[in-house]
């Protein structure tokens, strides 16, 4: 071997032994690994978790699909509405009555087609033994529109039994801020579809009376906070401009007035204000986005440290963003699992205190995910 080939040796070996114990030390630092519970689902959107185990999951096709001890059941839930599956909509979040184990009440959110193009509704119906009975469809978004973008979908309900029902902007940008359709929105209803007398365009003329608060753009997380009750949510920005939000009754969250994003392929959005009066500041923002989807505030003592985190769930990028707060200003980020299992959808705790993840693809999965031992 000559000098130079020698020398060279001698120059690499240090390199490729730092290399190799930085490649071992990041695999060993890995706080989480994600098992792979079920598989071949179609595009899943939203999970639930019902009091005897059974786990049902959304699937954007118009499914709705069971999951009984790992395992996916051939056949899916009947009984459900007409399910529109166009672009973005279809099948969407799932959400159960605060009393499911006594009353049965199964909450959707889906894209129903109708005389003037496609809408969001919310309805419910009685769930035993695969089958949805009593359906009652509680509420349609207005105006329909033909675009399949922007359907929002998210469900949740607060202490106090209010549901809560995620609105996007249709891909129609200035309906987010006009009071007199449901574009863009965050509404509030009584469990049974009722208007809240207490909503803050109650009174307003011309207003749509469900509206709780506006000026979104597309909000597809949504989560209630363990120790406030505020409900948290997580909305897609343009190019960057992702958010997490803090709902107020009646605030206006300026889309597309103000944001941190711009205009896809660069520029700015209307006259590139990232703040006006009269407009609600993010807790956060992302940019470049992460497109954030589903969203939960872990409880559980599973992971150590993480109790009071809130997990968010995103789609590019394909990882979980662990945000650590302090009462309800950011104060970290941890990205965990980025590109290892694909686009994923939707995060949630489950009563065993583990969380479970989806991932949106055409053979989508379940995963549970465990701290590394």
């Amino acid at each position: 071997m000559s000098t130079v080939a020698r020398g060279l040796v001698r120059w690499l070996l240090p390199v490729v032994l730092v290399s190799l114990l930085a490649f071992s030390a990041s695999l060993a630092a890995k706080p989480l690994m994600a098992t792979k519970l079920v598989e071949g689902l179609e595009h899943p959107w939203s999970m639930v978790f019902l009091p005897d185990g059974e786990m049902l999951v959304s699937e954007r096709a118009g499914r709705l699909r069971r999951i009984q001890g790992n395992t996916l059941l051939p056949e899916p839930v009947s009984g459900l509405p007409a399910i529109a599956e166009q672009g973005q909509g279809g099948l969407l979040g799932l959400a159960l009555h605060p009393q499911f184990a006594q009353n049965r009440w199964l909450y959707l959110a889906y894209a129903a087609e109708g005389d003037d193009g496609y809408s969001t509704q919310l309805a419910r119906g009685r769930y035993q033994d695969g089958a949805l009975t009593q359906l009652d469809v509680l509420f349609a978004a207005t105006p329909q529109s033909f675009s399949g973008q922007h359907f929002g979908g998210r469900i949740a309900f607060d202490r106090t039994g209010y549901v809560y029902l995620t609105l996007g902007d249709r891909g129609e940008r200035d309906n987010s801020q006009m009071l007199e359709n449901h574009a863009g929105s965050v509404i509030r209803l009584h469990d049974d579809g009722r208007i809240p007398a207490d909503n803050p365009f109650v009174n307003t003329a011309g207003a749509q009376p469900e509206i709780y608060t506006y000026g979104h753009r597309n909000v597809q997380g949504i989560a209630l906070h363990p120790t406030t009750g505020q409900v948290w949510t997580g909305e897609h920005g343009p190019q960057g401009g992702d958010e997490i939000n803090i709902l107020r009754a009646g605030a206006n969250y300026g889309w597309p007035v103000i944001t941190y994003g711009e205009e896809y392929g660069g520029g700015k959005v209307g006259a590139g204000l990232k703040e006006k009066a009269g407009m609600e500041q993010p807790v956060l923002y992302w940019t470049p986005s992460i497109a954030p989807a589903g969203m939960t505030f872990y409880t559980g003592d599973k992971y150590p440290g993480w109790q009071g985190n809130l997990l968010v769930s995103a789609l590019k990028f394909a990882l979980i963003s662990r945000l650590t707060l302090d009462g309800n200003r950011y104060v970290d980020e941890e990205r965990l699992l980025e590109d290892e299992i694909g686009r994923i959808r939707d995060i949630q705790q489950a009563p065993d205190g583990y969380l479970y993840v989806l991932t949106d693809e055409s053979d989508g999965a379940l995963y549970r995910l465990e701290p590394s031992p």
